[in-house]
């Protein structure tokens, strides 16, 4: 706070929300070491916010463990409950080391996914062509899921998990991108952008028309399942 009390932004840089698992370690009152599995919610190259159960006491030293790459750094915690106002169910702390790539990909892509936005007002001040900024969107979506889906096959390898159910997600949405691409080199077609005799649209048509071969040999799996489910 001000001397007139507003607020002031302390923060050297601007936070990510991100969802990492790492470790927290660090020495009690009494000497002994302590262990405690936390999420790192909102972070930048010189820290963020730790979401954590069991908390270290404010100005302690800690060493920070991400489990996705067994990455470690050395912290101090900043602020704790009843320290700092909006700090609740974790601690903030300050690494000592600034040390962007600790965090993992997510950071990197909330990064990207910042600059895209920027990049996307700058063109709209430019009045570009409304299907290009479309572009930037896709992209980003399609980076974060990526990332999203990366990062979760990750946990699931470090914790024995099934990763089949995020493989059919990660399908199901790798189905709805392709959906939306026809549609959109269909429109392209009709408006005379694309030539429909060109080696890259024979390659298209005969990559959908061995896509088609796959769906009816899919569907005729799906009906014989359910006849076979009603009997």
């Amino acid at each position: 706070m001000s001397a007139d009390g507003t607020k002031l932004e302390r923060r050297k840089s601007t936070r990510f929300p991100v969802v990492v698992p790492i470790e927290v370690s660090w020495k009690g009152a009494d000497g002994v070491a302590i262990k405690q599995e936390a999420v790192a919610r909102q972070v930048n190259a010189n820290g963020g916010f730790v979401k954590m159960p069991v908390r270290p006491d404010l100005g302690s030293r800690v060493t920070l463990a991400n489990f996705l790459s067994a990455q470690t750094v050395e912290a101090r915690v900043l602020a704790a409950p009843h320290s700092r106002e909006g700090v609740a169910n974790g601690v903030i702390v300050e690494l000592i080391t600034p040390n962007e790539t600790f965090w993992g990909v997510n950071l990197q892509v909330e990064k990207t996914s910042l600059e895209l936005q920027n990049l996307e007002k700058a063109l709209q001040r430019e009045e570009i062509d409304l299907r290009l900024l479309k572009e930037y969107r896709d992209a980003v979506e399609y980076i974060r899921t990526a990332a999203n889906v990366v990062q979760r096959l990750r946990e699931c390898q470090l914790r024995g998990l099934d990763e089949e159910e995020l493989h059919r997600g990660l399908a199901t949405e790798r189905m709805r991108r392709a959906t939306n691409l026809c549609l959109e080199v269909g429109a392209d077609l009709d408006a005379g952008r694309l030539s429909g005799e060109s080696r890259d649209a024979e390659e298209l048509h005969r990559v959908l028309e061995s896509l088609q071969n796959s769906l009816i040999r899919a569907d005729k799996k799906r009906s014989t399942r359910s006849i076979r489910a009603g009997l």
